[in-house]
């Protein structure tokens, strides 16, 4: 007959921690916000600009809401100040803008922006933010697959912004083209455009790459989520798309190369050979755009795109150093855009280059600023991937894939910018702003304040999937169990184990 020992070797056994209802429900929310700024002008397409502009105003609102009610913890001294300089001479332009309404529009969208990437990036831990980031791709990419097969099953023929069928004057105009079985044609997506969609696919495969890396559940499906962004990656066709690819992988080797070393100065090789492939790769690049561009469908401008810099630059000139105010995007409802630059017969709403719309609307001056800020990102992302983490004497430390995600982001949005105003606005500029003032609040994954008082304050169940290392039977240790390995960290004889258990990776081992 079994009885009860009255000194048993393990903790009782209890129910399993559950998630909070309420922190559930950020999360939620944390999505939804995630997959407004992915999905782009899918709203505006579906619901027009009042409804769309109503939607982001009151998400806005509402976040500012939950940050004063939730007050997370935040280190003030390490907010991401170059941000904080560039938004601010965003707004002072409103002072001498040549387009005042179009300034206010703008800068509204900006600031909710900026204000929702703060917002995310405070109240998730690093492990929450990569996995909504992957449920928000996941919503994009399956209502973009389901979109265009709606289309080309049910209605058969491509249709307007505003489920409209109707003959449009040049298939720039289409929400969808109903390319889905018209193989090699374009597919665009829920953002009826395949130079929004494909980055976004791209950013997709990285997320769920570093899922599987990661050691997240479910793989099986994940390859299958990782399957269909390929697969809409390639029917994007996009060749700025294809440039960025190139050079995340290129990013990518590198950074594996560098966490090989293991004495000091080792690097210096993979540096110098990571300049020569990127200066060679420009070189490459621009001296044979002809071959390349051809290749890939596309003219040796970019699609006309020289001519738009020029129109931009030309005007730039005349203002260059505080530039004629913020815009961005343009507003074709407003005079100073309306017909300035005509392409397809469409008012242009962007430079279709980062560098030469920021020096048109801010000036030298907000050049620069752009230029410390993206700086800034780079280099806090690339070495929050290349460095063992460390905040110790202990130097065997495993690296964990989510610090891969920054520097990649980074890789996509700097070879975008060459071609695209995106990386401006929607989930470029939230991106940069969310990812950067996350490594600068939370440098370490799972470690430090802000990532320790979120766990403990929400059940610590929102890394069940990652975090939690697993027995050798395969089920997950206690909680209790984790704190004592966490305690037993802090100890100067802790074990090389007992320390992995401290950091809850469970991709404990070199990438």
């Amino acid at each position: 007959m079994a009885v009860h020992s009255k000194h048993p070797a393990s903790a009782p056994p209890g129910p399993p921690v559950r998630e909070k209802t309420g922190h559930l429900m950020l999360r939620g929310w944390c999505i939804f916000v995630l997959f407004m700024s992915l999905s782009g002008t899918a709203w505006v397409h579906a619901f027009g600009e009042l409804t769309a502009t109503v939607i982001t105003i009151a998400g806005g609102l509402l976040s500012v809401v939950l940050w004063i009610v939730l007050r997370p913890p935040v280190q003030w001294r390490r907010l991401p100040w170059f941000v904080v300089a560039y938004v601010a001479w965003a707004t002072l332009s409103l002072a001498w803008s040549a387009w005042p309404a179009a300034s206010a529009l703008t800068l509204l969208l900006l600031w909710i922006t900026t204000v929702q990437a703060l917002f995310i990036g405070t109240v998730l831990t690093w492990r929450e933010l990569v996995r909504a980031v992957a449920s928000a791709l996941k919503w994009v990419m399956a209502l973009s697959i389901l979109f265009e097969l709606w289309v080309a099953v049910f209605i058969g023929e491509p249709i307007l912004p505003g489920f409209v069928v109707a003959e449009a004057d040049d298939p720039i105009e289409y929400w969808s083209r109903n390319n889905l079985f018209d193989f090699p044609g374009r597919l665009q997506g829920i953002m009826g455009n395949a130079n929004l969609l494909a980055p976004v696919a791209l950013l997709a495969i990285i997320v769920f790459a570093i899922r599987l890396a990661s050691g997240a559940p479910r793989r099986t499906f994940l390859w299958i989520w990782m399957a269909l962004s390929v697969y809409l990656f390639f029917r994007a066709s996009s060749a700025t798309a294809y440039l960025a690819a190139a050079a995340v992988a290129v990013v990518l080797v590198t950074v594996l190369l560098m966490r090989t070393a293991t004495r000091p100065g080792e690097r210096t090789k993979y540096y110098v050979g990571y300049a020569a492939v990127g200066i060679g790769g420009l070189l490459a690049l621009w001296l044979a755009r002809d071959a390349i561009f051809t290749a890939l469908g596309r003219s040796a401008d970019l699609t006309g795109r020289e001519g738009i810099w020029e129109a931009v630059l030309a005007r730039a000139a005349e203002r260059p150093w505080v530039g004629w105010g913020f815009a961005t995007p343009w507003v074709p409802s407003d005079p100073a855009f309306d017909k300035w630059i005509i392409d397809h017969g469409q008012t242009v709403m962007q430079a279709h280059n980062m560098w030469v719309d920021v020096a048109m609307q801010l000036g030298i001056i907000g050049v620069v600023l752009l230029a410390l800020l993206y700086f800034a990102f780079v280099w806090r992302a690339w070495f929050f991937a290349v460095d063992r983490p460390r905040w110790d004497l202990r130097a065997d430390r495993p690296y964990s894939p989510l610090t891969l995600l920054p520097t990649l982001v980074g890789a996509i949005l700097l070879v975008q910018g060459l071609a695209e105003s995106t990386p401006l606005l929607l989930w470029g500029w939230l991106f940069v702003v969310m990812l950067g003032a996350k490594i600068k609040q939370s440098p370490h994954v799972g470690v430090g304040p802000a990532e320790q008082s979120a766990a403990i304050e929400r059940g610590d169940a929102v890394d069940s999937d990652e975090s939690a290392p697993r027995e050798p039977g395969g089920r997950r240790r206690g909680r209790a169990r984790q704190a004592r390995g966490r305690a037993a960290d802090a100890e100067p004889s802790a074990t090389p184990g007992a320390t992995a258990v401290a950091e809850g990776d469970l991709a404990g081992h070199d990438a």
